[in-house]
């Protein structure tokens, strides 16, 4: 499209042979002159030839150095504007004094003797960038037949072009993200929303002609909502579930009523250093002293109340009454860190929880629960279960240097369900179901495998909240600005942070190996796909073994963790997440990471690797590392 341009010093060579030619012939016509005067009359020509290539060789070289140099500055320009000009429509002051610097230092003031240096940047409506220079080259024997310069002008083009990419965007949707980062004026989830649109944008812009670009999304919390993703031949015809059943009847007598497990719904919370200390010598190591006195306060509102069908035998009403507690003040910890202990100190400003205050029916005399496993018949998943999914067979790894993908089948990127092999198959989620045999909603009693016969009432993972499902994740696929519009205003946060089973999601859905193996092929042999995931968090771990999760009720299923582990279960957690990350990598899959509002632990580091791990306190900042992303997934070319 671009191409030198420059107003070349042959014609001026041309000039003087013409002139050289009517010398000669004005001398043959002449005969009155003798040998020293045709001698001298010789050289005028001969002069001009020599003289010419001489400025002409350095007009050349002129030429092609200006043509470096203004490759130079729009390369560099380019790749600083990066991915943002489909946000900002025009060139920054930044991005063109690093052309700037790129062109002066390639061809310094006064090259060659050169005068009139220019460089100039457009960006054009395609997104590219293109320059033009010029200078002017001085003559020196030339200037003898009255030409004394010879102007040299080029243009030049750089664009960032995506070429055939997949993109997965796992996205913490917990219920921090309610939260609203000092210095922004709106939640987290917000400003995220906006960020994952002006990222579409650019990756859209700068995407080559003729090329795929794909998105896909998963959305994260205590599990993904993966049933939209998966066949009914990859998925189990039954199940077993912590669960319970009625023994006998009788007359229903009075009620029974608790608090379910509280959500974060809004406010601002920050924590910072507030002071350190040396720490004191004691028993094996350090200690430090007590936390000062901590200056929460907090109020509380009566939103309403809520009747909602009870969730099993005997038949009636579960009556939910909604409290928002709005905290505000700090509260502090002493951590030690070597030899210093740290005050930290964590404000909270306009900090609200919803708790909900349960009253439901309580067992008939003369009835007893057994508390116990049970078979269901799940074949009819698509319109009972919640849309979030248990995991195939795994098991209780120790050692994640040689991990059994035999026996871990969920970790297996590679595997695809088999029909009728329940190990194999995913496992619809039902947490109206579930209940933690034997544990009290009033936090008495403790987790048990054995079978319990008893009136009591244990906690369930629906009542309180611990079981939640986020929004359907996406396959990947080419959207419009719309299309992403549309699928990010219904984003709906909740639950807790589990790490894993986001990246593992992901990793499925944009791996060209396993279960979307056929639709993840390469365009063409000879066009081969670039495959990203970028996981974006606004907390650290928080698995609680309350939650009812894509491993079951973890207390009492034991399937990649039991109480009695050596690891507890955000160790746990947070190793199959590290494993995960490597086996995507072994794919050829670029990991990006995001901390948001939160800080970058080693283990989101080692995750993504050297240059691709972020961290941004606020929304600018979340928006310019998710530039900084699409500018790394884009290609940079020269454009001739």
């Amino acid at each position: 499209m671009f191409g030198p341009r420059f107003r070349s010093p042959i014609p001026v060579a041309k000039a003087m042979a013409l002139a050289a030619l009517a010398c000669a012939r004005r001398l043959r016509q002449d005969r009155s002159g003798n040998t020293l005067a045709m001698i001298a009359a010789a050289l005028v020509p001969l002069l001009a030839m020599v003289g010419g290539a001489i400025d002409m060789g350095r007009s050349y070289l002129a030429q092609t150095r200006l043509q470096q140099a203004c490759d130079a500055g729009v390369l560099a320009a380019r790749k600083r504007l990066g991915t943002s000009a489909a946000a900002g429509g025009e060139i920054p002051s930044d991005v063109t004094e690093v052309g700037d610097r790129f062109f002066n230092v390639n061809f310094p003031d006064g090259s060659y003797g050169t005068t009139g240096r220019d460089f100039e940047l457009v960006l054009d409506a395609d997104f590219q960038l293109s320059g033009t220079a010029e200078v002017t080259v001085p003559t020196t024997i030339m200037t003898i037949f009255g030409i004394a310069e010879v102007p040299v002008n080029t243009t030049c083009g750089a664009e960032v072009g995506v070429a055939n990419t997949d993109i997965v965007l796992a996205l913490d949707v917990t219920g921090s993200m309610n939260l609203t980062n000092p210095g922004d004026s709106r939640p987290r989830i917000e400003e995220l929303k906006d960020t994952v649109k002006t990222f579409h944008a650019q990756i859209q812009a700068a995407s080559a002609p003729g090329s795929r670009i794909r998105y896909g999304f998963v959305p994260y919390a205590t599990n993904v909502n993966s049933a939209s993703l998966l066949t009914d031949e990859q998925v189990v015809d039954s199940w077993t579930y912590q669960s319970r059943r009625l023994l006998g009847t009788g007359t229903a007598s009075g009620t029974t009523s608790f608090w379910a497990v509280g959500s974060v719904i809004g406010g601002t919370i920050d924590t910072t250093i507030s002071s350190t200390y040396a720490a004191t010598a004691g028993g094996s190591g350090f200690i430090c002293g007590a936390a000062p006195a901590s200056t929460l306060r907090s109020t509380s509102v009566l939103i309403g109340t809520t009747t909602s069908a009870f969730a099993g035998p005997p038949a009636g009403t579960m009556t939910r009454s909604t409290y928002h507690y709005t905290y505000n003040g700090s509260t502090f910890e002493v951590k030690l860190n070597g030899r210093t202990c740290e005050v930290h100190e964590t404000r909270r400003t306009n900090y609200k929880v919803s708790y909900d205050w349960v009253t439901q029916p309580t067992l008939a005399r003369g009835s007893n629960w057994q508390y116990r496993p049970i078979d269901f018949d799940v074949s009819n998943w698509r319109s009972e279960a919640i849309g979030c999914m248990e995991e195939p067979d795994t098991y209780e790894i120790d050692d994640y240097e040689n991990v059994d993908l035999s026996r871990a089948k969920d970790l297996d990127l590679d595997r695809v369900p088999v029909a009728g092999d329940p190990t194999t198959q995913w496992r619809p989620m039902y947490p109206g179901r579930i209940y933690a045999r034997a544990l009290k909603w009033n936090n008495t009693g403790a987790f048990s495998t054995t079978v319990v016969t008893t009136t009591d009432e244990f906690y369930n993972p629906q009542i309180g909240d611990t079981a939640h499902c986020p929004n359907p994740a996406q396959r990947l696929a080419e959207m419009d600005d719309g299309d992403v519009d549309a699928y990010l205003a219904s984003l709906k946060v909740g639950g807790s942070t589990y790490h894993d089973i986001g990246m593992l999601w992901a990793a499925r859905l944009v791996a060209p190996t396993g279960l979307f193996a056929e639709d993840n092929a390469d365009v063409a042999p000879n066009q081969p796909t670039s495959r990203h995931i970028v996981f974006m968090t606004d907390g650290q771990t928080s698995a609680m073994d309350l939650s009812y999760t894509a491993y079951g009720f973890e207390p009492l299923d034991r399937r990649r963790w039991s109480p009695s582990s050596t690891r507890n279960l955000t160790q746990t957690v947070e190793d199959r997440f590290a494993f995960i990350c490597e086996e995507a990598k072994k794919r050829n899959i670029t990991i990006w990471v995001v901390a948001f509002g939160t800080e970058m632990n080693p283990m989101m580091e080692t995750c993504a690797g050297p240059g691709r791990a972020f961290a941004a306190q606020n929304g600018e900042e979340l928006a310019e590392a998710f530039t900084a992303i699409a500018n790394s997934i884009a290609d940079l070319r020269l454009v001739r």
